[in-house]
């Protein structure tokens, strides 16, 4: 199988690109180095023409990036997967797409099941519900695969509150699961691989890693590994971006592993890689600045 996987700049590109290296399958990436400012009319020429599948690797999971710039979120979480889509449609492709928990407002008591309508109510929730309900209309050889926390974004969170107020703000009342980039990865690779052995297995499923953890709990695990300074500390209040936050973000992970035989690995495992994934990149952003 030909897979083409769109990737930015960002770890889970070269994370997934790594593994997909050691597949049988045949790869071809196609890096877009903005993607909020991409040119859509050039998109198509970009696929070449004996794709099978295209892997649409640009993972948006930060509200307040989405909130700041609405018409890149747009593009970038709607846009240019539906350029794709399209382009997938009438070459008789396939296409995997990545969604997230945001899709819904958190009233749910219980974890959100992959059946579940989106309702979300902020600028990414929105355009990923949007684009959900456009694929499943445009183009019926479609995957989409919702996540939970971004892990790094988190890990991000922390380590700029190290370096500015010295006050980590994480509020024990939002409910979620992480989801490391090298996890995401490995779920992405077993699904082609399967889809490769020619499993018709069409739909939306869902992703996270094992164990449900409030904001200010996964703060605290964060902060153990990363040893802060002394004077820093996290602490139980709800900051001002939580205002984009679902209070529920817990996705039921059943159906995947039903039909593709995943099981969820505990995120706590993948912690360390992480902080490890998130500082390398950091340092290729302030090398690739400073050459600028």
């Amino acid at each position: 199988m030909n897979v083409l996987v769109v990737h930015d700049y960002g770890p889970l590109g070269r994370v997934l690109l790594e593994q997909l290296k050691r597949t049988s399958l045949h790869i071809s990436p196609l890096l877009i180095s903005e993607p909020g400012n991409a040119n859509l009319e050039a998109l198509a020429d970009w696929v070449p023409a004996d794709t099978d599948l295209i892997v649409n690797a640009l993972w948006q999971t930060d509200p307040e990036v989405a909130e700041q710039d609405p018409e890149a979120a747009r593009q970038m979480a709607f846009s240019v997967p539906m350029a794709l889509a399209e382009h997938a449609r009438s070459s008789g492709m396939a296409l995997l797409q990545l969604s997230s928990s945001y899709v819904f407002d958190g009233r749910k008591q219980s974890a959100y099941l992959a059946s579940n309508p989106g309702h979300p109510f902020s600028q990414l929730g929105t355009w990923q519900w949007e684009c959900e309900q456009a694929l499943r209309t445009l183009l019926p050889r479609h995957l989409i695969l919702r996540t939970g926390w971004n892990l790094g974004r988190f890990i991000r969170k922390v380590q700029a509150c190290i370096e500015g107020q010295r006050v980590v703000q994480l509020s024990s009342r939002f409910v979620g699961q992480p989801v490391a980039f090298r996890d995401l990865a490995r779920v992405i690779v077993a699904v082609l691989q399967q889809l490769d052995c020619g499993a018709e297995v069409w739909g939306t499923y869902q992703y996270t890693g094992a164990e449900e953890i409030s904001q200010y709990e996964l703060g605290l695990a964060i902060a153990e590994l990363m040893e802060l300074p002394e004077g820093t500390r996290v602490v139980d209040e709800t900051a001002e971006w939580t205002a984009l936050e679902p209070v529920n973000a817990t996705l039921g992970c059943t159906k995947i592993r039903n039909t593709f035989g995943i099981k969820q690995l505990p995120w706590r495992t993948c912690l360390e890689d992480e902080l490890e994934l998130v500082n390398s990149h950091r340092g290729l952003k302030l090398a690739g600045e400073n050459a600028e």
